[in-house]
């Protein structure tokens, strides 16, 4: 009999002060795999992602997701009350996560002094546009702004286009998930030395990564990375093409085996036996011949037929799909990668898995995001406040 263990991180105590996406994506993550999240909001300004996008029945569909595994607590940092009660939580939490510009929790008198002093353990996740130090330091940011100061717009688009930014928050989300990665790093050191520390997490780092080596390549050759569209600069044929019945498929040759594969797939073999087919870079300075190639024998089957054409050629082909069909997309549904989650609010919702699977100690949604501070008062008696001095709190407006 397989023995069933705890999610992985239940021994974890997360304070997630931060609000929009990518502090609170980094909490999510971890609450996903067993963390105690409790989500910290101000008792009348709570986290705008609550109103992003559409909402059902007046509920924030944005925040279901991003609110999942978590509890609910209102509080006023600024409040005496609300800054005393943040650090009694501090005290029995392992990590923080926020998102204020720099010197904002100083001014309340919650720096990395007093938190560190409370909880000598605890490990503070500081999540900004910027970082903490430098001449941007200040200003406000968003991933926006990282998607534009990074390089990504710059690479993104056709080459006679303006530059393209994502319509959804790709430098935020990329974000979060660099921090849920610090954090757990800033945990295992914690585990040698028996200190917590402080993560500095600027927003504007970590898309430069997935990027790749563009800053390599300018430092060693001057190269400039162009707007190439769907295309690339080390390998073709590599785009989007419309098929027969009107749908489009994208279609990848970054091994030389797909590339020849490809070319007779599609009826054009004499094309593999030209001098430049033989690498990527050379096979792109000819990706006006493959394109017309492979986007003409495209056009003349539907999708299906195209795929599996591809698929028994083992050529690389994926359909390109809105949001319906990946919702019934089959191996979406194999792997439970948007799976089901019972509401109370709105009941059953569909929505995105947890990011992978373990196979002895697998993660799970618990519940989707709850209502602003719904947990308040649970939270608040188990850290030891009695009924009236949950109430002080609440006339000094703390909570």
């Amino acid at each position: 009999m397989t023995q069933a263990y705890d999610p992985p991180l239940t021994h974890l105590r997360v304070l997630d002060l931060a609000t929009l996406f990518a502090g609170p994506l980094a909490a999510t993550m971890l609450g996903d795999f067993g963390a105690e999240v409790i989500k910290v909001e101000h008792p009348t300004k709570p986290d705008p992602s609550r109103g992003h996008g559409p909402s059902k029945d007046g509920v924030g569909l944005w925040w279901k997701l991003l609110g999942r595994n978590k509890r609910t607590l209102t509080l006023n940092l600024s409040k005496p009350g609300g800054r005393d009660t943040l650090l009694r939580l501090a005290a029995t939490s392992d990590v923080i996560i926020e998102n204020f510009r720099p010197g904002t929790l100083e001014k309340w008198g919650l720096g990395w002094k007093e938190l560190s002093a409370a909880n000598p353990r605890l490990v503070l996740a500081r999540v900004t546009g910027f970082g903490q130090f430098g001449p941007y330091a200040h200003r406000p940011g968003f991933g926006t702004l990282a998607e534009a100061m990074s390089g990504f717009a710059a690479i993104t688009g056709e080459p006679d286009a303006p530059p393209v930014l994502p319509p959804f928050g790709l430098a935020d989300s990329i974000a979060g998930l660099a921090t849920a990665y610090a954090v757990m790093t800033a945990l295992a050191a914690r585990d040698r030395t028996g200190e917590g520390q402080v993560v500095d997490m600027a927003i504007i780092e970590p898309i430069l990564t997935v990027l790749g080596p563009q800053p390599l390549w300018y430092d060693q050759l001057g190269h400039v990375q162009p707007r190439t569209g769907n295309r690339s600069a080390n390998n073709a044929p590599r785009n989007t093409y419309r098929t027969a019945d009107g749908s489009w498929v994208a279609v990848s040759t970054s091994a030389q085996s797909v590339a020849e594969r490809v070319m007779r797939l599609v009826g054009r073999p004499e094309l593999v036996d030209e001098p430049w087919f033989g690498s990527g870079a050379e096979r792109a300075g000819h990706a006006d011949v493959l394109d017309e190639a492979v986007g003409a024998w495209i056009a003349r089957h539907t999708r299906e037929e195209v795929i599996e054409v591809f698929e028994k050629a083992e050529a690389a082909v994926a359909p390109i799909q809105d949001v319906r069909e990946v919702m019934t997309d089959p191996q979406y549904r194999a792997l439970d990668t948007i799976t089901t989650v019972d509401d109370p609010d709105l009941g059953p919702l569909r929505m995105q898995n947890v990011l992978f699977r373990l196979s002895a100690t697998p993660g799970a949604i618990r519940w989707a995001g709850r209502a602003h501070g719904a947990d308040t008062d649970s939270i608040l008696t188990e850290l030891g406040l009695s009924e009236p001095d949950i109430e002080t709190l609440r006339r000094e407006g703390a909570l």
